[in-house]
């Protein structure tokens, strides 16, 4: 096997020879020549290098590099980095439109949050551990009390991708809220104690109200005080939203929670179309009786009538009868457990019937009323121009942000908050935004959940090596030949730049 061998000359310069061993003897094949300093050095090295791998006939590790005399024994590895996450990653940044905001960290934040989400300053951590890229706190606190002066930007910039890339016009949107929770006991003017979806009722929150599209692509973000009733943020926002667009022509989508007589009322004057979910139970028990008769326990036939609420819609799905009718036999069972011991009482169930402080029943004549409901759903609409199979299918889609809350909830740690001042918690809110808007294109784009995304494109990484005996670098990428994600996003880049 032939090998390299550098040997001082008595003038203190160094000889560069191609030598093999032969009968436990160093045998001298080829004389290179002398170096007088560092520079030749490397120049004869590499003509060394050559003659060895044109007599072996071996194959550089990097031909794209035109050096032939980078050697494997001879490279050692130094750090790795995950830059095609990143790459990939602030790809869809860009195509959502987001560079537009020429914030660098509101970037790397919102695709760290997208990778392992943490505090703010464990993010900024990571993304100096992950991607090469680092800042100070400073910087990060700085740039978190100028995020929430970003927020009509943002949104903006989500509604033009959502009509360049989702065929949005604002005709139809979806509403809902939730609640997120902070590691407090102490509330303020915006972080109050309430109702908690997070089942966190002692610690204060924040009420976050989202718009999105038919496909659950995120158009709109709003934060209230946590103690605030959900069905008194529909019409504020939604107006906002009709008026800082200039729209005239908009049906929102919410569930049951969002109805009042209030409300609908109020959109009507705003000349707004809706379907909201009804709440049956609080019908009169000779409505229920004729919508009950009217479907028969049959799919696909609808029950309609006009209400003070607007058109009722009511269907049966036989699925659903048997989840209500196993529902209510647990609630059953549960109530008569209370009815027997009274003094474990703590809170009153929904089939228990209190005659005096100490004396209950079992209200028979609601599990009547509950009975006469089984597998039935209600929809409130005041569009009389469209059949009730597609009012029913486009309240169905509210599912599409049920999961973008739990993207944002799970995927995305939204929850709990640790910032207690009112410009730190809304730039948090705009962050998760940002990241949810990326999360949802990169999903709908791919076909392929995000958690797969994420999991296939941290599996490549670039390789840092350097030649110990030149002092070079060089980036290795790893296969990425079996990587799923990798081919669908270079046919993807294709398809969209043609």
């Amino acid at each position: 096997m032939l090998k390299i061998r550098i040997i001082k000359t008595g003038s203190k310069n160094k000889a560069v020879q191609i030598v093999r061993r032969k009968n436990h003897t160093t045998e001298i094949v080829k004389h290179i020549g002398t170096a007088k300093n560092n520079d030749e050095l490397i120049q004869l090295h590499q003509l060394a290098d050559k003659y060895i791998c044109k007599q072996s006939n071996a194959i550089s590790l990097f031909p794209n590099l035109n050096d032939n005399s980078i050697k494997i024994e001879n490279l050692q590895f130094t750090q790795s980095f995950h830059s095609f996450a990143y790459e990939f990653l602030s790809y869809f940044y860009e195509l959502n439109g987001f560079n537009k905001l020429k914030n660098k960290l509101l970037k790397d934040l919102s695709i760290i949050r997208l990778i392992e989400p943490a505090s703010k300053i464990r993010s900024i951590e990571l993304i100096q551990e992950y991607f090469g890229i680092k800042y100070s706190r400073n910087t990060m606190y700085r740039n978190l009390n100028i995020f929430s002066e970003m927020k009509l930007n943002i949104e903006k910039i989500a509604i033009e991708y959502a009509k360049n890339h989702l065929n949005f016009d604002f005709s139809l949107v979806f509403y809902d809220v939730t609640t997120l929770y902070f590691e407090s006991f102490k509330d303020d003017e915006l972080r109050k104690c309430g109702f908690s979806k997070d089942n966190k009722f002692n610690q204060p929150q924040i009420l976050i109200a989202l718009i999105v599209n038919k496909d659950g692509y995120p158009i709109s973000i709003n934060i209230f005080e946590g103690n605030k009733f959900e069905g008194h943020t529909f019409i504020p926002t939604i107006k906002e939203l009709k008026n800082k667009h200039n729209i005239k022509n908009l049906t929102v989508v919410a569930d049951a929670g969002m109805l009042s007589f209030d409300n609908i009322e109020k959109l009507e004057n705003e000349n707004l179309n809706y379907i909201v979910g009804a709440r049956l139970s609080s019908l009169s028990k000779e409505l229920l009786k004729n919508v009950s008769t009217k479907l028969n326990k049959t799919e696909k036939i609808y029950f309609k009538t006009k209400t003070d609420h607007g058109i009722l819609i009511c269907d049966y799905l036989k699925k659903r009868a048997t989840k209500d009718k196993n529902d209510r036999k647990k609630q059953i069972l549960r109530a008569q457990n209370q009815i027997s011991n009274p003094s474990k009482s703590i809170k009153k169930l929904r089939f228990v019937k209190e005659l005096t402080k100490s004396k209950y029943i079992i209200n028979q004549e609601l599990i009547e009323k509950a009975e006469l409901l089984d597998g039935i759903k209600g929809y409130y609409t005041n569009l009389d121009n469209l059949s009730e199979d597609l009012i029913i299918s486009r309240y169905k889609d509210l599912w599409n942000i049920e999961k973008s809350f739990r993207i944002a909830k799970s995927d995305l740690m939204a929850r709990p908050i640790f910032h207690y001042k009112k410009i730190r918690i809304e730039a948090h809110i705009l962050l998760i935004f940002v990241s949810l808007c990326v999360s949802k294109s990169i999903e709908l784009l791919t076909g392929l959940s995000i958690k797969k995304i994420i999991h296939q494109i941290f599996k490549i990484l670039d390789i840092e090596l350097i030649d110990q005996l030149t002092g070079k670098k060089f980036i290795k990428r790893m296969d990425t030949k079996n990587n799923d994600v990798f081919q669908v996003f270079e046919k993807l880049k294709k398809s969209l730049e043609y």
